[in-house]
């Protein structure tokens, strides 16, 4: 099979690499043909042609069919290496339908333009490498069917020496670097790229401090056909933070937050026009049409400082941040970092945080944002052991360090290929700490490369551990006939998620003198309910168990509700451990597995039979006991009354 059909050109939609996303890929397409392609190692780098592998340096001189061969392959890797899952392969294709340039009448008459805004932060300190291999992964995200505008950052010394001496010389200096970005896009035949000036106005007046959504602001976007004809296009612009200035008739510099606040604006098309700008994009209906369908889907910031540290986690790192749950406490947590790690970084996390919140809150609840280093945005491979998350900018590190082409013996996973595809960040956040491999550390302080936002939902937890901790009850048990409970929404929730009808008063008997507490994400989207068990051979020691884990259909695997369920009962509610039960040939299986501290299967008459987990870190003898008796001996309560999947 020729790998090409696979992968779309520039202008071809991508229906064949949707076809094949969705069925299962059959390995040996990665795998060259003896008859098409030859391998031959040089210098440690193998790149394909259609007659073989020729080195890096040489590819330059290829012509047009075989560097997109090159270009084919390095994003058909990348996308095989997501490994994103047969839903979530879906779930992009059920997105994704469109894509690439098509004419005009069919594109307004099609879905959303889907969009990323992007921000390269001190783009000048990153290396020609290490911007190409950036310029690749943004072109492979067009070629996907997100088409990037991206907005650059440069507040180095010399740039701020510029602009304090000269703004005419500091202009000179960003509109250089913008060329770079574009230039980096383009190189060996990746998308058509361009460098877009005068789109951006700033008023003299902050009008953002009226609200605390931010729907106006000081910079706003003008002349909008120069930005709609490239994303119709799919061509992706290069924004510096230039703005004109009306009242002057000046360029001046503005804060690249403001721009990319701007462009939410636009493109979320909530922005009162005046009537100056109304004149302007009143040219054609075409125009009009395109910014009501874009569609503003990820918001990502490229910056060196890489995700939210964290002092509170034993990874020192934020994988995921539920921004509508967890803002507030995490901006606390950075204040208290100040004197760990640098008060430049401090702030520069902060002002991140502070953006994407800002940002997603103007955008739909399925838009997400993602923090990330160049480094990781290249899908950087180290040589020699060096590790791709080092310093930037020298020329020791290009010499260690290169984009990963070609053929490699170690699956390399890109973290914004991988966030389109699956729209998750690339480790669970609910997973064991143990299984969070640590990344590089800052003055005692791991930083995680990637952390995956969202504007998220907000957590209830009934009784609210912070004032009253889930312990053994003396005197009184919750009921969920509680009046802060929603319970015909919370019966929902249960047989929509196992796809069965619940025998609700056997339910409520059941655990009407049991109940430990309940769970509950959003507006009952995802919920958990926790029980004390006891054991029949020792009644007095009650064992913390997970009763029913549910999840909505319409919010199983997206939107990291499970992730943020599962998270709040093992670190807020049950830290010190919980255990749980499930049939043997539960597909969620899998999941609990990889989150479970230990494992046992049960041995029942039932064919089918169950399987214990637990989060408890050591398990005594007699709790081991306690455990088993207890998840053998919990009765199910279904209105039909047989076997399920528990």
């Amino acid at each position: 099979m020729n790998s090409r059909c696979l992968i779309p050109r520039k202008g071809r939609a991508c229906t064949t690499l949707q076809k094949t996303a969705c069925t299962s890929v059959r390995l040996s397409v990665l795998r060259p043909s003896s008859t098409r392609y030859n391998t031959s190692i040089v210098s440690g780098r193998e790149v394909a042609t259609g007659a073989g592998f020729v080195k890096e340096e040489e590819q330059p001189r290829l012509n047009g069919r075989a560097r997109e061969m090159v270009n084919d392959r390095d994003l058909f890797l990348d996308v095989l290496n997501s490994a994103a899952s047969k839903r979530e392969a879906r779930s992009y294709l059920s997105r994704f339908q469109h894509s690439g340039p098509v004419p005009q009448q069919v594109q307004l008459a099609a879905k959303a333009i889907h969009t990323a805004l992007v921000l390269i932060k001190a783009v000048h300190s990153i290396d020609d490498i290490t911007l190409k291999g950036i310029g690749r992964t943004l072109s492979q995200l067009s070629q996907l069917g997100l088409t990037c505008v991206v907005v650059i950052d440069d507040k180095s010394e010399d740039s701020l020496g510029l602009l304090r001496n000269s703004s005419f010389e500091w202009r000179g200096r960003i509109l250089e670097q913008a060329d770079r970005v574009v230039a980096a896009i383009g190189q060996d035949g990746g998308q058509h790229s361009r460098r877009l000036d005068n789109v951006i106005e700033v008023s003299s007046e902050d009008k953002s401090l009226s609200s605390s959504v931010k729907i106006h602001g000081r910079a706003c976007v003008i002349h909008q056909s120069l930005i709609s004809a490239p994303l119709r296009r799919n061509i992706i612009p290069v924004i510096a933070p230039v703005g004109y200035i009306p009242t002057s008739g000046c360029l001046a510099p503005v804060e690249t937050s403001e721009v990319m606040l701007a462009f939410t604006r636009e493109f979320s098309g909530i922005v009162p026009k005046t009537a100056i700008q109304e004149e302007l994009i009143r040219g054609t209906q075409a125009d009009k049409n395109l910014q009501t369908q874009i569609s503003l889907d990820r918001i990502i910031v490229l910056d060196p400082h890489g995700g939210i540290p964290s002092s509170n986690k034993s990874n020192g790192s934020h994988i995921f941040i539920n921004l509508e749950q967890e803002y507030e406490d995490i901006q606390n947590d950075l204040d208290q970092l100040r004197g760990k790690i640098d008060q430049s970084s401090v702030q520069a996390h902060l002002s991140n945080l502070q953006l994407v919140r800002d940002a997603l809150a103007l955008l739909p609840p399925s838009s997400s944002g993602l923090l990330t280093t160049p480094h990781e945005a290249a899908n950087l491979i180290p040589r020699n052991g060096t590790s791709k998350r080092s310093g930037t900018g020298n020329s020791a590190q290009q010499s260690v360090l290169s984009p990963n082409l070609g053929v490699r013996t170690r699956a390399q996973r890109n973290p914004l290929i991988h966030n389109l595809l699956t729209d998750k960040p690339t480790l669970s956040s609910s997973l064991p700490m143990t299984r969070l491999s640590p990344f590089s550390e800052i003055s005692g302080v791991q930083a995680s490369p990637n952390t995956f936002l969202k504007r998220g939902v907000p957590v209830t937890i009934i009784p609210d551990p912070r004032y009253r901790p889930w312990k053994p009850p003396v005197t009184s048990f919750l009921q969920l006939t509680d009046p802060r409970i929603d319970l015909p929404r919370l019966i929902h929730l249960i047989e929509d998620s196992f796809g069965r009808k619940l025998d609700v008063q056997h339910y409520l008997d059941r655990i009407s003198s049991k109940l430990a507490g309940i769970i509950v994400a959003g507006s009952y989207e995802g919920g958990a309910i926790l029980t004390w068990e006891a054991p029949s051979h020792n009644p007095e020691r009650l064992v913390p168990y997970l009763d029913k884990f549910a999840v909505l259909k319409r919010s199983q695997g997206a939107g990291g509700v499970a992730d943020i369920v599962f998270s709040a009962m093992v670190r807020e509610c049950f830290p010190d451990g919980v255990v749980w039960r499930s049939r043997r040939d539960n597909p969620v299986n899998k999941w609990y597995f990889e989150r479970a501290k230990g494992t046992r299967q049960l041995p029942t008459d039932n064919k089918q039979g169950w399987t214990m987990f637990w989060t408890t870190e050591t398990v005594s003898s007699n709790r081991f006991d306690d455990y088993e008796a207890v998840c053998k001996n919990v009765i199910p309560s279904w209105s039909d009354g047989k076997a399920a999947l528990d």
